[in-house]
């Protein structure tokens, strides 16, 4: 400023410094059609994409995103992240921010975007991914954000997928996609719930091939319940290679046989164990009966020997640690621990294969008709052997609490591709269901005159029933179990006065068995001569809401389970069973539910309830009769005893 004050002296009167003219406004909320408004807390006002590939090795995808946010739930839209690596560098990042007529607010500044290493402070990460992150959030709503960003991959492994109405209560104004490739670098897509009428336009000149698409007025979604995840039920455009090359690895994914071939061919020979890691396997075989005993005893000396790491290091996202390294250090991440394992099996003479997969309990399956890389983890799969169970057995080697056997949620009930000499082999994961997903409870109530109550309850869960309390059991303290309990127990007043978790005996199923005791003062007051109580005091299932409007998706029923609960309400001196609820029986396509009610001859009331949910998909039209089903079980699991005090 002290430099500018003697030029401006000498300005002559009159004067004036230019300043250039403020922008024309743009992205007016004014401008949005009224029906896209509607229920959206957000509109992407423009989402244009351009994928140009430049080789086998290469290729470049830049994004023009503005959305227009209105409400609290779209916040998280006003800010964005772009990550990077080795393989992907960022071009640039710039953005800006709009007010409600559209009027330029602040400009992006390069100060103003973070950069930051991925990874956590428990160290489990090594990777040279990095974010950059821009918060353009504003306290006035609406207001409008633009972003626009380049990345430049040499990993065509994966393309990107073209979803622009990627959140709920997200509209849609405009999008295009525009993909440019070599004619002899043919281009694989899948379109996937497209509009009637959206038509691909698709041109060639010369070598170069286009394709280009456009989706408009697209009103905001509504995740339903019990409905598919967004990403089925929105518009979007896969893309693909045909060929590929990762850093001078070739390969082809236009074909499930292809890709497997890449990724084994890309991690053959590394599976070599050093002379005292082959002794010790041979030592803790020995003697064992079969294969699977011998798998069982190489799974629990890998359990207590190494630690998972992610390691996402360049082409290291795909190929593996020599197990000689694993050996060593005892750490890897999925690919290295599951490579160590089948070289720990083969010294045992158990054959295996590494199998790629989708992992996680909210991860969908994959789209078996559109081979590409769709997958974030590594598992073993070791075949029956010949002359032994028929049963394929199936290895997560990244854990060290996890069952010897066991997928669970987090990667059964789905596809994954084995990695075989021959190429890859779509195979399928263990599928849990209401045989496997139990919740088995007794529970006893004691009710004493004045109406307060003590109960205890034993509750046996096994197979992905059990998931969620192995991580309590095994990832938290005792304090933090009963915390989470307490915090999770659907009662009015109460206090938790015993509780403990523990591991259920060894059975062809994991397991985790729940203690608990209860306080429950005021539970039931009398009434004049009579007391109400219900018995099912941990199992209730509620009511859905009822649907608002037309259903708009498919009915998933996802999980199949069955819980069975059987209670003994124990009465104090004096009261009797005026009467008991009569029995419920329903039998439903979604699943079957039964209670009933008895008095033992000891007077005490036993109440036994039974639940099965079946997993299925179903056509929108089902959901009526499900939310039916789920009503009337809602409606049986709240009936209560009337108890009556005799005459003294």
């Amino acid at each position: 400023m002290k430099a500018l004050l003697p030029f401006l002296a000498v300005l002559p009167l009159g004067s004036f410094l230019m300043h250039p003219a403020a922008p024309a406004p743009k992205y007016a909320v004014a401008d949005i059609p009224a029906a896209l408004r509607e229920g959206a807390s957000a509109v992407v006002r423009a989402d244009d994409e351009v994928v140009t590939v430049k080789s086998a090795g290469r290729l470049v995808h830049t994004v023009h995103r503005v959305i227009t946010v209105f409400g609290d739930a779209g916040d998280d839209l006003g800010r964005h992240m772009v990550s990077y690596d080795a393989l992907n560098s960022l071009s640039y990042l710039r953005g800006a921010v709009y007010d409600a007529d559209g009027r330029l607010l602040h400009q992006l500044r390069a100060a103003e975007i973070h950069d930051q290493g991925v990874g956590d402070a428990g160290g489990s990460f090594m990777t040279d991914v990095r974010v950059r992150y821009a918060d353009l959030r504003q306290p006035q709503m609406p207001y409008t954000v633009e972003f626009d960003y380049e990345i430049v991959s040499d990993n065509t492994l994966f393309y990107p997928t073209w979803q622009p109405q990627e959140a709920e209560g997200v509209a849609v104004q405009e999008a295009t996609l525009h993909v440019i490739t070599p004619s002899a670098l043919p281009l694989r897509y899948q379109e996937r719930r497209l509009p009637t009428g959206t038509a691909l336009a698709h041109t060639t000149a010369g070598s170069q091939e286009t394709y280009d698409w456009k989706l408009a007025n697209l009103p905001a979604v509504d995740e339903e319940e019990s409905a598919p995840p967004l990403a089925y039920l929105t518009p979007a455009v896969a893309l693909a290679p045909g060929t590929f090359e990762v850093q001078g690895h070739k390969g082809t994914c236009a074909t499930w046989q292809g890709l497997g071939q890449w990724s084994y061919e890309l991690n053959a020979g590394r599976d070599v164990l050093p002379p005292a890691t082959l002794a010790k396997v041979q030592d803790v075989v020995r003697n064992a009966p079969d294969a699977r005993a011998r798998a069982q005893r190489v799974y629990e000396l890998l359990q207590g020997s190494t630690r998972y790491i992610s390691v996402q290091l360049g082409l290291g996202g795909w190929q593996t640690f020599p197990a000689s390294a694993v050996a060593s250090s005892g750490y890897g991440d999925c690919k290295a621990l599951s490579n160590y394992t089948k070289a720990l099996l083969a010294a045992a003479n158990v054959p295996a294969y590494v199998a790629l997969v989708g992992a996680g309990s909210d991860h969908g399956d994959l789209r078996a008709d559109f081979p590409s890389s769709q997958f974030n983890h590594a598992i073993l799969c070791v075949p029956p052997a010949k002359g032994g169970p028929a049963d394929t057995l199936w290895l997560e080697c990244t854990s060290q609490t996890e069952a010897f056997g066991y997928m669970g949620s987090f990667t059964g009930n789905r596809h994954a591709l084995l990695l075989t000499p021959e190429g890859g082999k779509l195979v399928a994961t263990p599928r849990y269901s209401t045989a496997e997903n139990r919740q088995l409870r007794r529970l006893d109530l004691f009710l004493d005159a004045t109406g307060s109550a003590t109960a205890t309850a034993r509750t046996l869960r096994t197979g992905q029933e059990q998931d969620l309390y192995a991580q309590l059991l095994h990832g938290l303290g005792p304090v933090e179990q009963k915390k989470y309990v307490t915090d999770h127990l659907r009662l009015p007043t109460f206090t938790l006065t015993k509780f403990n978790l523990a591991a259920a005996p060894a059975g062809p199923l994991p397991g985790v068995v729940e203690n608990l005791a209860l306080a429950l003062p005021g539970f039931a007051p009398p009434s004049g001569k009579r007391v109400f109580i219900n018995p099912n005091l941990l199992s209730r299932l509620p009511a859905l809401p009822a649907q608002v409007g037309e259903r708009q998706a498919d009915l998933w029923l996802d999980h199949a389970s069955l819980h069975a609960d059987t209670v003994r309400l124990h009465l104090p001196a004096g009261f009797r069973p005026e009467n008991l609820p009569a029995p419920v029986q329903l039998s439903t396509a979604y699943g079957t539910y039964a209670s009933q009610y008895a008095t033992l001859p000891d007077g005490t009331i036993q109440y036994i309830r039974r639940l099965e949910l079946k997993r299925g998909h179903l056509p929108k039209t089902a959901y009526a009769g499900y939310l039916d089903f789920r009503r009337k079980i809602s409606v049986a699991d709240k009936t209560q005893v009337v108890l009556l005090k005799t005459e003294s």
